[in-house]
């Protein structure tokens, strides 16, 4: 081949279109945080470049690991951190009146990101090993749920309900498809009805003012509710075609708050309008149907369970933040990756490609094999 004799055979093997469609929406992310700060690449689109390329140059080395070593440090990785997210609670660096982040010399990190992934893979290894007669017996059920459950209960007591939610979805998911019965996710969902009552005074003060604003979005125009009604102003002037790249007046003049994180989708739909969130979006969901033709081509219980929950992962990102920004549902700090600024969303995403990847180029070696 032609491209072969251009690139080295294992680059040549890369998934390229996913790689320049990853790195175009990066880029696209890249252009909004120019923008947010008024046409410099200071103080976010530098920073979140250099994020971007370095967690790329991750995921492309992380492609050639065998589902095999993937198998291996599955339950381990869990166990690390599982440890951490313990650690985390004795001596996590509190900010913003959260505890979420764990020092380890010049490193500060963020546990709960990893249990994104690493649930996904746990509980794929998990039903890789329960033979497909016993799904639906409570050997095969309580276990996942403790696995689920006390990195969700960790996460939760930080307190970090956006991450809390993601972790549980992403678990639940592969709990779905590996076929269990629809009692345990129906019982739990009538629970959730029946005690929302006590959940909701059990949660902090400004997670109840956020469901407050949610459900009654003109209770406090210029307190809680001031982030979505911005944003609904943001996304409703951009139009059709938008106001233009570097003429978003929100966020330019301030009005709309977290424009650079949170509300990045707020940002670009004001200056790129209806059509820019359209590309975007059809962008994200070509990466998740990739993903997920992953799964459904894996040969493997594993393999099949980990692409899905993995490409799941990335869909409950982009949609729980659009449903946020759009006041479909409350505000849970939940970011839109690779477009949002910070290094936690880009990282959890580009190790949830890596992996996607890995998976990927197993099924590729093993069919060259069998030919």
């Amino acid at each position: 081949m032609i491209t072969s004799a251009i690139i080295p055979r294992p680059l040549a093997r890369l998934p390229w279109r996913l790689i320049f469609l990853v790195t175009g929406i990066a880029g696209f992310g890249l252009t909004v945080l120019y923008s947010a700060a008024g046409g410099a690449i200071h103080p976010w689109a530098l920073k979140q470049g250099a994020i971007f390329f370095f967690f790329l140059a991750v995921a492309i080395g992380m492609s050639w690991l065998k589902e095999s070593t993937i198998k291996a440090v599955t339950f381990p990785l869990y166990a690390v951190t599982l440890v951490m997210l313990i650690g985390v609670e004795a001596l996590g660096f509190v900010s913003k009146g959260a505890q979420r982040w764990l020092d380890i010399g010049p490193i500060r990190l963020q546990p709960s990101e990893f249990m994104k992934p690493a649930i996904v893979l746990t509980l794929a290894r998990f039903y890789e090993l329960v033979p497909p007669g016993q799904t639906r017996k409570a050997r095969a059920i309580w276990p996942a749920m403790l696995l689920l459950g006390i990195p969700a209960f960790l996460i939760l007591a930080q307190p970090d309900l956006g991450t809390c939610i993601m972790v549980l979805l992403c678990g639940v998911t592969v709990m779905f498809l590996a076929g269990l019965p629809m009692w345990i996710f129906a019982a739990p969902a009538v629970a959730i009805a029946i005690a929302a009552p006590i959940a909701y005074q059990m949660l902090h003060g400004y997670q109840r003012k956020r469901i407050d604003v949610f459900l009654d979005p003109e209770s406090d125009p210029l307190g809680a509710g001031y982030h979505i009604a911005q944003s609904k102003i943001a996304i409703g002037s951009g139009g059709f075609w938008g106001k233009g790249f570097l003429h978003g007046s929100q966020s330019h003049l301030d009005y709309l708050p977290e424009g650079h994180t949170d509300f990045v989708f707020a940002t670009m739909a004001e200056e790129w309008g209806l059509v820019g969130g359209i590309i975007l979006i059809c962008a994200f969901g070509a990466v998740i149907r990739w993903g997920m033709g992953v799964s459904r081509n894996a040969r493997s219980r594993f393999a099949q369970l980990a692409a899905a929950g993995l490409s799941a992962a990335i869909f409950f990102y982009v949609s729980i933040n659009l449903m946020m920004v759009m006041g479909l549902a409350p505000v849970v700090g939940v970011p839109l990756p690779l477009v949002s600024f910070g290094g936690s969303a880009v990282m959890t995403v580009m190790l949830c490609i890596g992996l996607l990847m890995a998976l990927e180029r197993q099924q590729r070696t093993h069919s060259r094999t069998l030919g």
